[in-house]
């Protein structure tokens, strides 16, 4: 930021960077003035610097707004923001062409040198009538721009200077230049403590964590356990039912044929383990058919004796054959 001289310091340097950069194509002594051209065109070889036009600058215009707090204290110091419009005209023998000469001098420099540099602005800064001006403290450098000029308007910008021939000249403008307040603001208070806290997600007053998605006013994470398909039951294969007792197979007849459609049957619907009343049914059933086989074979032997004494006894046939190495009676 620089105070009220920034813009007389502008155009003053402006001159010493035109006047300091003429060789060495120039090698001839040249006047650079800060002025108006004049009514009357010198002879010598002379450049004038005139800023004929001053414009807030469109993009930082409105950063300065708010510069006070509601009772009135000053926060931040208020700074205009201005673009300089500088026309430079060439004045010298016309046989010679001095002014065109010139004038492609003051356009090699500002193309070469955009930007004011700062030793420029210290040397302009010696001055007497520019001994307060504080712009080579300012942060933001000032930076020239050819801007185009139809005939329209170049006629109207010389037709402001009353009584003031044309000349050849070129037209830049120079941005950026703040012009500061001299109000001082007030110091902001000092850090007095400084805190940091360390919350995990998931507490009280903390940040939800990014990509999980929590209850509507709750706070508290809504954790989803991941979905698995329900697992079915398989039944185990129920233990193959024996096959009847020795009764059963031996039994000749009405049983002997029903044994295979049983089987049949059996293989065709799952096998379910006996119960305990089928169980007992079973024995009963066996008993009842072991009787009526011995009393089948007794009637037999009644009726031929010869082969009654070589028949076993029901008890004998109950009881299994004889052990091996025990004899019969003779």
């Amino acid at each position: 930021m620089s105070n009220a001289l920034a813009i007389a310091h502008v155009t003053q340097a402006l001159a010493l960077l035109i006047e300091a950069n003429l060789q060495p194509e120039i090698d001839m002594a040249v006047k650079v003035e800060p002025r108006k051209p004049p009514a009357d065109p010198p002879a010598e070889p002379t450049i004038t610097v005139f800023l004929y036009q001053v414009t807030p600058n469109t993009s930082q215009r409105n950063n300065d707004l708010a510069t006070r707090a509601s009772d009135g204290t000053l926060l931040k110091r208020p700074a205009a923001a201005l673009d300089l419009h500088f026309v430079i005209s060439a004045y010298g023998e016309e046989t010679e062409l001095v002014g065109q000469r010139l004038i492609g001098s003051v356009v090699r420099t500002l193309h070469e040198i955009p930007i004011l540099p700062q030793d420029i602005i210290e040397l302009a800064g010696e001055k007497p009538h520019l001994a307060g001006s504080n712009l080579a403290d300012a942060v933001q450098r000032v930076r020239f721009s050819p801007t185009v000029m139809d005939i329209d308007e170049t006629s109207k910008l010389w037709g402001m200077l009353h009584q003031t021939p044309y000349s050849l000249s070129v037209v830049y403008q120079a941005a950026l230049v703040f012009i500061e307040g001299r109000e001082v603001p007030v110091p902001a208070k000092p850090v007095e403590r400084r805190s940091v806290r360390v919350i995990p997600f998931g507490a009280p007053g903390a940040p939800e964590r990014p990509g999980v998605p929590t209850q509507a006013g709750g706070g508290k994470e809504l954790m989803k356990a991941p979905e698995t398909a329900p697992e079915v039951a398989t039944p185990a294969p129920a233990p193959a039912v024996e096959a009847a007792g020795s009764g059963e197979a031996a039994e000749g007849g009405e049983g002997g044929e029903k044994a295979p459609a049983k089987a049949a049957a059996a293989s065709k619907s799952p096998a379910k383990a006996p119960s305990a009343r089928a169980r007992k049914q079973s024995a009963s059933g066996r008993s009842a058919r072991t009787s009526r086989a011995a009393a089948k074979r007794a009637d037999t032997s009644a009726d031929s004796p010869a082969d009654a004494a070589t028949a076993p006894s029901a008890a004998d046939e109950a009881d299994g054959p004889p052990a091996k190495g025990e004899g019969s009676e003779s």
